[in-house]
């Protein structure tokens, strides 16, 4: 046997060992204290990538499950409103009926209409006062926008989301004011199918106004206001701007546009049909109800949209949620560590690094031998 005191190539290679061992230790012990298989990008460069890329999106989706129901919380704030607005009409139909009655003398009425005007007035506030986080919901600031192009007396009032905005939508009006259909549907592919509804009123002014209905194949519509003897003296081709810029758009996913277009119609007396209604006169009072039907009609047109929107919203996050869950699931198993294999891993290295420091402290005795061939 060979005795050499330089050098100690048996502590040599058990200290490099022993290393070794240490260095796996610490890396099994930072995995059981922090919960993660992979703490640092050199535990697994690839799991590493992919794991940031789903802890990034589960922070998306998170986000986007929270938009969803502050929608909600629009929707429901609006929709609380137009309950009221809708009560409010609806007393107003039955003060009709009864104003429209000939047993009345001109006292009854008048105090009638001073109903009828206090609530026109609410209507009027709750429209304006109905906000969430400083944003109107009923004053029109979440309608889509159109306007005539070459007009200043065709106002477009509200359009449906599903109405086609690729298309052009040119109005043409006959010498008296009135709308040419034919003429229209020839000049503008975007009226070319679908159907008309035109009725006539007068404004507080004694304007008369044509309103507009018009109603695509596909269930969208278009609801435009229109001067009648206006447009009789003056442009009879008259050019619409349809873009669908407009509305409360609620981002509903983790990627540009996943969103959902709250447009909700602008609630006012015009566009009820109730800034002229006047039930001092028996015949004004007739006039009213079919005002008043109309109303309604609007209303509860209104709060079915919302209705659906909030249901499409919730349905969103049904969605997100599954999504978050196998996400999750996906990134847990990636991500975390197996606390019971772990451990496993965690003695066998605890003993190896035990076992090691006695093994190099025998190592480091041996050239101690040399001594005794000194004596």
């Amino acid at each position: 046997m060979s005795v050499r005191v330089n050098p100690n190539i048996q502590a040599m290679i058990t200290n490099s060992v022993l290393q070794a061992n240490e260095r796996s230790f610490t890396k099994s012990s930072d995995k059981m204290t922090s919960g993660y298989k992979i703490t640092s990008a050199r535990d697994n460069p690839a799991g590493y990538a992919l794991s940031a890329k789903m802890h990034s999106k589960l922070s998306n989706l998170e986000k986007a499950n929270q938009n969803a129901s502050n929608g909600i919380n629009v929707v429901q704030t609006a929709e609380g409103a137009l309950a009221e607005v809708q009560n409010m009409v609806q007393r107003m139909k039955e003060l009709s009926v009864q104003a429209a009655n000939g047993t009345n003398t001109t006292e009854d009425r008048d105090a009638i209409q001073m109903e009828v005007g206090q609530l026109l007035k609410e209507i009027n506030r709750i429209s304006g006062d109905t906000h969430y986080n400083t944003q109107g919901l009923l004053s029109g600031e979440q309608d889509l926008k159109g306007y005539a192009v070459n007009s200043k007396y065709v106002t477009v009032e509200t359009y449906s989301p599903k109405l086609p905005t690729d298309k052009d939508y040119v109005l043409e009006f006959n010498a008296d004011g009135t709308l040419n259909i034919d003429q229209t549907r020839a000049a503008s592919d975007g009226f070319r199918t679908g159907s008309f509804d035109i009725t006539e009123y007068l404004t507080e002014d004694n304007t008369t106004m044509n309103r507009i209905t018009y109603t695509n194949r596909n269930g969208s519509q278009l609801v435009l206001d229109c001067e009648k003897n206006a447009i009789a003296a003056g442009t009879k081709s008259i050019t619409l701007e349809i873009n669908g810029i407009g509305g409360m758009k609620i981002q509903s996913g983790a990627l540009e546009g996943q969103e959902i277009n709250l447009a909700i119609p602008e609630l006012s007396l015009k566009n009820m049909h109730l800034d002229s209604i006047d039930m001092r006169t028996e015949e004004g009072a007739k006039d009213a109800m079919a005002k008043l039907d109309y109303a309604l009609s609007y209303v509860s047109d209104i709060r079915s949209k919302l209705g659906a929107w909030q249901n499409r919203l919730e349905e969103t996050i049904t969605s997100l949620a599954e999504n978050q869950e196998n996400l999750t699931a996906a990134y847990s198993n990636i991500k975390d560590v197996d606390m019971a294999e772990e451990m496993v891993e965690y003695t066998r290295l605890q003993v190896l690094t035990q076992a090691g420091v006695s093994m190099l402290t025998q190592a480091n005795e041996a050239p101690q031998q040399a001594l005794q061939l000194l004596q």
